[in-house]
């Protein structure tokens, strides 16, 4: 067996899994805002889509994609971070892939010289996919803890000039999952710079893009910052997205994969060995998927309610602030992180994560701890049943005179 499996950590949900374990909650209806699992309505012309091309399950779909997938995926670029048009080249810029967890994996393994010091730098905490892959490619995770005085972002300022040089791909993910927080535009032309001085690749996991709070201005992501440098060639720059938040379809396990050609060219080659094709139903489904906006600015007014409603429960007796996009709130609890999930399981039936879950320790000190994440992606009626009963939990921890 690969050795490397034996590095692998518990995913966040076996851990909760096992803290809960032999614990009977109170009896009321179970709220989890554990899974950051869309639950609003799937479009239904998107389902439309799919029936009506089933036919088409008779064909071996090819790993470069559509021609008009790629061309659908490459407009909205061009309409959602104002790329030029004819900079995104479909054939050379795009690959369709199914959803973002599979695509990260499978990049890092691509792009990854294997090396004795060879790092993947990610978020601290991250998406555990960032961490698996590193390890499994040969290289080491190297951990950018996001703390709230630098706005929940990495302090890319205090990394040393031997962590950049040992860098080979760097994993963004902008809104941050857990913490929901924006890398700036500055930022990102700033990272492009090092990655250019110390020849690693940006791999931006944007998967949480379309979850944002004011209409007239759609947040940056690394093609704006491509496009305010004239950086035409998206070199060293590789943009991750997908349906599955944008457009509440997560079986459908559909996402693209977007930059610099020559990486692709060779992730391309990648995925011919690794047989990840897309069906061809899926495809046409997406393109629908891809064309349609309204369907996304619907979503993002179910998400503003649910943070509204929420925030107005829990703001004067929990620290917690409204995220810059995403559907995640990172709150900061009473004590210990793991104690607080698991009594507030047994004494409300909610669930949520411990903070110290998502993350890792680095020299004695883990940047989630004393933090949960709560995913607000159940109905509105549930997410403020939950608000409430967090609420009424927390008033038990309280001292008698912030009761009142």
């Amino acid at each position: 067996m690969n050795s490397a499996l034996k590095q692998l950590q518990p995913y966040p949900f076996e851990k909760l899994r096992a803290l809960l374990a032999g614990v009977q909650p109170a009896e009321l209806p179970a709220i989890a805002l554990s899974i950051g699992e869309p639950k609003h309505r799937s479009p239904e012309f998107v389902a439309a889509a799919l029936a009506a091309n089933l036919d088409q399950l008779a064909v071996y779909p090819t790993t470069l994609g559509l021609p008009a997938l790629r061309e659908a995926i490459a407009h909205w670029c061009e309409r959602r971070f104002a790329v030029p048009g004819g900079w995104l080249d479909a054939a050379k810029h795009i690959l369709p892939v199914n959803g973002t967890r599979e695509a990260l994996f499978a990049f890092t393994q691509a792009v990854v010289d294997r090396r004795d010091d060879a790092l993947v730098v990610s978020p601290n905490p991250f998406y555990q996919i960032y961490e698996g892959a590193a390890l499994l490619a040969g290289a080491q995770p190297h951990y950018l803890p996001c703390l709230a005085e630098h706005g929940f972002n990495p302090d890319f300022d205090a990394v040393t000039p031997d962590v950049w040089q040992r860098c080979q791909i760097l994993f963004l993910c902008s809104p941050g999952n857990p913490t929901g927080a924006l890398i700036p535009l500055a930022t990102l032309e700033k990272l492009i710079d090092l990655a250019d001085q110390y020849d690693f690749v940006i791999a931006a996991d944007e998967c949480y893009s379309e979850l944002y709070f004011d209409e007239s201005t759609p947040p940056a992501g690394l093609l704006s910052a491509c496009v305010s440098l004239g950086r035409n060639d998206f070199k060293r720059c590789v943009v991750f997205h997908s349906l599955s938040k944008r457009s509440n379809l997560p079986g459908l396990r559909s996402g693209f994969v977007a930059g610099d050609a020559e990486i692709l060219q060779a992730f391309l080659l990648y995925r011919t060995y690794h047989g990840c094709a897309m069906s061809v139903p899926t495809q046409l489904a997406s393109i629908a998927a891809w064309n349609d906006e309204d369907h996304v600015r619907a979503n993002r007014d179910l998400y503003r309610a649910k943070y509204d409603a929420v925030l107005d429960i829990l703001s004067p007796v929990l620290d917690v602030q409204r995220p810059d996009g995403g559907f995640y709130l990172w709150a900061k609890v009473p004590g210990d992180d793991a104690q607080f999930t698991r009594e507030l399981f047994t004494q409300q039936h909610v669930t949520v994560v411990p903070g110290s879950y998502l993350s890792r320790e680095v020299d004695g000190f883990n940047p989630g701890a004393g933090r949960i994440r709560m995913a607000l992606v159940a109905p509105l009626a549930d997410c403020i049943e939950a608000a409430q009963r967090i609420r009424a939990y927390l008033l038990t921890l309280a001292p008698v005179s912030q009761q009142a």
